[in-house]
């Protein structure tokens, strides 16, 4: 740059001066005196010292700016490099935080995968020494069948040697009687047989009398070795089912953040899960309180996700709910699978799996359904194989003991007891008839027509009669809860209905486009009016109608 402008400037001095040459020439040319050519020689000096002059100048300038286009360029540079360098640090940090969740996810679905690996080891060990159990108990019974085939035995032969006996003593008697008689042996015949007809028939009926005078007495006494031999071969824990989880935290400090601005956060999480979300004193704990476990469950864990996550607002909390349902319902589905897995039931339809799977989260008087059911069924498969039905028999005595309780679980509204609704679904489905009357029958709403029925009716009572498996008041609270909640859906324009704090708060939830304002305060009366009517509750009952307008819109 400083080259090019010292070039510049001096071709404007020797243009300068090639032009005051010229002129002084020309003067000579001109022969002008020599006064003049020294004045000229004069001035020219002087020209050729301002044009050397205005060339410093000029250069001195033209360095200046110079020097000024190359403090802006790099500054320039210098700007455009911190930009880029924030620019790069921004990325990275948005990088990494994306990874520290995903790493965060990873986590915590490995931990649940590692639980569910750990239930199955578990229940593979069961499974082994139940199955270990059942070799046992058929060694036993094949050296009792051994003892018994020889005792049949060594009867048969004393009873081949009996007839050759007998066969003896009637020829015997024949000639007798034709050489006393001096009968034909046609008319000897048809007396003896006259005799030994009365004679047998008189013996069969005393045989027959006694074999049911023993019958009678030995009948209780069986039935009773059989109910207990079928209950010592069948082990279960229970744990009545409450109506409340504790959510752990970490620290007191995540619980402002659960609440959220004027409680914004705790409301959208009670209106998307339907549970009631308790925040108090408590130390580094949140209850989570509903009558209907699979709420609970989803409330559970979505607070897991959204407390992992640290983004706590109402539209990540709708989110993060809609996921966790559908994560639950895959659940739902895999634990139906693993339980006819582990029961040895094969060929049922996919919706029975799935129904199966929903007992896990329903309970029965406080007895968890599943656990009942499966109990249940290997009562029933138990006590039909000491019974000595055939194997299928008892296969299919374990099926039906499975799905007695089917209709608990029915997502279908209807009017008819779980009993008959059960039936209905499993026929439905292609359940064998044997089947369909165990689960009708099982509490005595139709006539039992089949071996199978009676044994799921004493096995379920069974399994509900073990000390400690029942709890009455649970069932009937559940039972008013459920009544409270159908009874705000059935308004129209009723979106949800959650029952909260056991039953004393209705929330409702309506759409905004079919019940006004002024209509909101009075289908709160009316819920309030019906439920005085028609229901019988301790205390009183807060019914609280909820109408929320929301616009929504995308930009593109």
């Amino acid at each position: 740059m400083e080259a090019s402008t010292l070039g510049l400037g001096l071709i404007i001095g020797l243009v300068i001066g090639a032009g005051i040459g010229f002129v002084i020439v020309r003067m000579l040319l001109n022969k002008s005196n020599q006064s003049k050519i020294e004045e000229i020689n004069q001035k020219a000096d002087l020209a050729i010292q301002e044009a050397r002059v205005t060339a410093k100048r000029i250069v001195a300038e033209a360095e200046t700016k110079s020097d000024k286009l190359l403090s802006n360029a790099e500054n320039n540079h210098e700007r455009i490099k911190q930009k880029k360098i924030q620019e790069a640090k921004d990325k990275f940090n948005k990088l990494r935080s994306e990874f520290d969740s995903e790493k965060a996810q990873h986590k915590i679905e490995l931990k649940e995968r590692e639980v569910v690996v750990a239930d199955q080891e578990k229940e593979l060990k069961r499974q082994q020494d139940e199955f270990k159990q059942r070799i046992d108990s058929i060694d036993s019974k094949e050296t009792e069948l051994n003892a018994v085939r020889d005792n049949l035995d060594k009867q048969l032969k004393i009873v081949a040697k009996k007839k050759e006996e007998l066969d003896a003593s009637i020829e015997k008697e024949i000639s007798l009687l034709e050489n006393i008689a001096k009968l034909s042996e046609t008319e000897a015949k048809e007396q003896l047989l006259e005799a030994v007809k009365g004679k047998a028939e008189s013996e069969a009926m005393a045989f027959i009398k006694e074999s049911m005078e023993q019958a009678k007495a030995t009948a209780n006494k069986d039935a009773k070795k059989i109910v207990i031999q079928t209950i010592q071969r069948m082990a279960a824990e229970y744990t009545i089912e409450n109506t409340v989880s504790v959510f752990n935290l970490d620290s007191d400090d995540i619980k402002g953040q659960i609440i959220g601005r004027e409680g914004r956060n705790i409301r959208a999480l009670e209106a998307a899960t339907g549970a009631e979300i308790v925040v108090d004193d408590t130390p580094e704990a949140i209850v989570i309180s509903s009558f209907d476990p699979i709420r609970r469950e989803i409330a559970r864990l979505a607070l897991k996700r959204l407390v992992a996550d640290g983004r706590i607002h109402p539209a990540r909390i709708e989110e993060v709910v809609q996921k966790v349902k559908e994560q639950l319902n895959e659940q739902i589905v895999e634990i139906g699978e693993r339980t006819v897995i582990d029961l040895d039931i094969h060929g049922m339809d996919p919706y029975l799996v799935k129904m199966v799977g929903r007992m896990r989260f329903r309970s029965s008087y406080g007895q968890n359904l599943l656990k009942h059911s499966i109990e249940t069924a290997n009562l029933c498969a138990t006590m039909a194989a000491e019974l000595g039905l055939h194997p299928k028999q008892v296969k299919m005595a374990k099926r039906a003991g499975l799905l007695h309780d089917i209709g608990k679980v029915s997502e279908e509204e209807s009017e008819l007891s779980h009993a008959i609704l059960g039936m209905q679904i499993c026929e439905k489905h292609k359940e064998h008839p044997a089947i369909l009357n165990a689960v009708g029958a099982h509490h005595d709403e139709i006539e039992m027509n089949n071996i199978i029925s009676p044994i799921i009716q004493a096995c379920d009572a069974i399994s509900g009669a073990r000390p400690g498996a029942r709890r009455e008041i649970l069932e009937s609270y559940l039972k008013r809860i459920g009544e409270l909640e159908e009874l705000a859906m059935s308004y129209d324009g009723v979106q949800k209905a959650y029952a909260l704090q056991a039953g004393r708060e209705l929330r409702v939830i309506v759409e905004s486009e079919k019940v006004t304002d002024n209509y909101a305060e009075d289908l709160s009366f009316l819920i309030s009016q019906k439920i005085q009517d028609e229901m019988q509750y301790p205390g009183q009952i807060k019914v609280t109608v909820i109408r929320e307008k929301r616009a929504t819109a995308f930009a593109r």
